[in-house]
């Protein structure tokens, strides 16, 4: 199950303010597309109160919740506003537990079972992040959780805070918990060394029930595991779900435009060229059977196939959009006619379209 928070980490990033028109857009197309859980945000930001009253109005199955630090006051604003599910966050690392914050490890215990236990009252459903998990004492980190889980805890986050961890690394790291706790899983992985979707799909692989992702990957420095990576692999490879993934493209979009990140052509799942092909080799396959080249057809993600002839075309290529080339008995037309192609593309710096080619034979 995915936990979506681009309203909560994705906002974190540099620069970025979601307007509450945003906000709303946003949410309405992680509902289509099926997402179990949106965490809207976190306690004290601006227009959370709002939020709130908006999403909690809708009757939908999806599960809205907001991240709260490990403060008595603070959980029992997430209760005022109407929240049922809270994800109280609590470093273990002794970086941020001794070094940051100044405190013991037993008041750290003692305060998370307190905020548990009082979220639980308030009516709750209570998720407990271990931040820094990654590079903490894992020892520790199982104490917490398992203080966590006797107040009542229905799930344990693991964020790898500054996204440090390998795949074998993050398996060892959730198998440890699952061999420990008897509660529910959450993966949080960051991705400064570029392994936070192959990450968040090793987690779930290695038991992990639930993953945190946000749309294009957006957050904190270099952002966390990308909802479009994911849930396409999730649906399309281990068809282990059905989220609709046709509503994708408007919406990484529309959080491409919010946030100013300009998305990469060749952005996996989100980019405008992943199914564009040049290649000669490439082309002559694809026209027997697109398939030989792509993963999965572009429609499935709400995509669509770009064909160019250029520099790399060849005549098998060329064959597929003229016949009668390959029947040409004149290899000396054929190669002026690929000579043309290549020029033409030289001249516009892009591969030409087929109706172009089409165009340059007829003048020819």
């Amino acid at each position: 199950m995915l936990i979506d928070t681009t309203l909560r980490e994705g906002a974190q990033l540099y620069g970025v303010s979601f307007s509450p028109e945003a906000r709303t857009e946003i949410v309405n197309g992680l509902l289509r597309l099926g997402i179990e859980e949106i965490e809207l945000g976190w306690i004290g930001m601006e227009g959370i109160e709002r939020a709130s009253k908006k999403a909690h109005a809708r009757k939908t199955k999806t599960v809205f919740s907001v991240w709260s630090p490990c403060r008595e006051q603070c959980v029992k604003q997430a209760a005022d506003l109407g929240f049922k599910r809270i994800n109280i966050g609590v470093p273990v690392s002794d970086q941020h537990v001794t070094m940051r914050l100044g405190m013991k490890h037993q008041e750290l215990l003692e305060r998370i079972t307190y905020a548990v236990m009082l979220a639980r009252m308030l009516g709750m459903d209570a998720s407990v992040g271990l931040e820094d998990v990654s590079r903490a004492n894992w020892e520790f980190a199982v104490t917490v959780a398992a203080h966590a889980e006797s107040a009542g805890a229905f799930r344990v986050r693991l964020p790898d805070t500054v996204g440090v961890l390998n795949p074998t690394e993050v398996a060892s790291l959730v198998r440890h918990f699952k061999s420990n706790l008897d509660i529910s899983l959450a993966i949080h992985c960051h991705d400064d060394f570029g392994m936070a979707t192959a990450n968040t799909i090793t987690a779930l692989a290695s038991g992990a029930e639930y993953a945190d992702v946000s749309i294009l990957g957006i957050g904190e420095r270099s952002g966390i595991a990308a909802l479009e990576e994911v849930a396409a692999y999730m649906t399309l490879k281990q068809k282990k779900n059905s989220y609709n993934l046709k509503c994708l493209p408007e919406l990484c979009s529309h959080v491409a435009r919010e946030s100013s990140v300009e998305i990469p052509r060749t952005k996996a799942i989100a980019g405008a060229d992943i199914f564009a092909c040049e290649s000669g080799l490439h082309l002559h396959g694809m026209a027997h059977d697109p398939s030989l080249f792509e993963p999965f057809p572009p429609e499935m993600i709400g995509g669509h196939r770009k064909l160019g002839y250029g520099e790399k075309v060849g005549r098998a290529a060329l064959n597929q959009i003229l016949p009668e080339a390959e029947n040409s008995t004149d290899k000396q037309e054929v190669a002026g006619l690929l000579k043309t192609i290549r020029h033409m593309a030289g001249v516009f710096k892009r591969p030409l379209r087929r109706d172009e080619v089409l165009e340059l034979v007829d003048k020819e």
